[in-house]
């Protein structure tokens, strides 16, 4: 099967390498950045002049961008991915996209007679360059079942999650979750600085008990040891659990625990800090949790 790639980020990009490793002929499409393009060109990869054109000469269509907006741009846009889709095709969103738009576009695409899979991603981008991302994904059980193969690649947990759009749903609720537990982590680190209680200690005494998580471990590493091993950024965080607040809204319901996530999220963004990691919190906190 030829696969057509589009968004050639950092993860993206490590994505396109692992199926390229494995022999997979691969169309790509990226936007401002071209060094992951670059980087797949010189592997033998070829490269679309848009969406439409992309997904007419592959045989299934994934994509890796920031946003819902990002999706439907590919999507709907002029030369987007509806324009050249086909009956039997498999469109793949390995983003973190909101489950109202998932559903949209998988009615959509679904009239051209081609599937729609939500396949929203755990891990690093150095977890995807070796294959072992795990991968949520949701929607039709046959259209799963054809690719399997390509995502056993990409993947080595693999979950079939149901209909459209529960991966993106699941995704977005453990979100949210761990970026308000790293949140919290990192108050807790600024409010120990305060006290003049030194940051391992604390850490040692709240993970011995049941409230260690690998997120604490995260936001520790950076704190005490300096060292960055939560490759996710302010802004990224920020997008996720405004999805999930907004998703909440379309299910009903007042979310009540991710308001605080998403008050300091959205200020540490707006502060200038959204590129940074989100273990760099900590910092934000460190700096803005005082009242004179």
């Amino acid at each position: 099967m030829k696969i057509g790639f589009i968004g050639l980020g950092l993860m993206g990009r490590a994505m396109v390498e692992c199926l390229q490793n494995a022999g997979y002929d691969v169309c790509v499409l990226g936007n401002r950045d071209r060094s992951g393009i670059e980087q797949a060109l010189a592997r033998g990869a070829t490269e679309a002049a848009n969406a439409g054109a992309l997904t007419d000469s592959s045989d299934i269509v994934m994509l890796c961008v920031g946003t819902s907006e990002h999706v439907e741009a590919n999507v709907y846009g002029e030369n987007g991915i509806l324009s050249g889709v086909r009956a039997g095709q498999v469109v793949i969103d390995f983003g973190t996209s909101l489950p109202a738009s998932t559903l949209q576009i998988g009615d959509d695409l679904a009239t051209k007679g081609a599937a729609y899979l939500a396949a929203p991603l755990g891990r690093t981008p150095a977890h995807a360059a070796k294959g072992m991302l795990n991968l949520m994904c949701s929607g039709d059980r046959a259209a799963f079942d054809r690719v399997k193969p390509v995502l056993d690649v990409l993947g080595e947990n693999v979950f079939h999650l149901g209909a459209l759009p529960n991966g993106h749903t699941i995704k977005l609720i453990n979100n949210y979750f761990g970026m308000t537990v790293a949140c919290a982590m990192s108050e807790a680190f600024a409010t120990a600085d305060a006290a003049g209680i030194d940051r391992q200690t604390l850490f040692e005494v709240m993970a011995a008990g049941p409230l260690r998580s690998g997120m604490m471990e995260f936001v520790r590493n950076y704190a005490v040891e300096g060292e960055q091993s939560l490759a996710f950024s302010i802004a990224n965080a920020s997008k996720d659990v405004g999805y999930y607040r907004q998703m909440t809204r379309d299910l009903g319901l007042d979310s009540r625990m991710s308001g605080c996530a998403d008050d300091v999220l959205q200020s540490a963004r707006d502060d200038g800090d959204g590129d940074r990691m989100v273990s760099e919190m900590v910092d934000w906190m460190s700096k803005n949790m005082r009242t004179s």
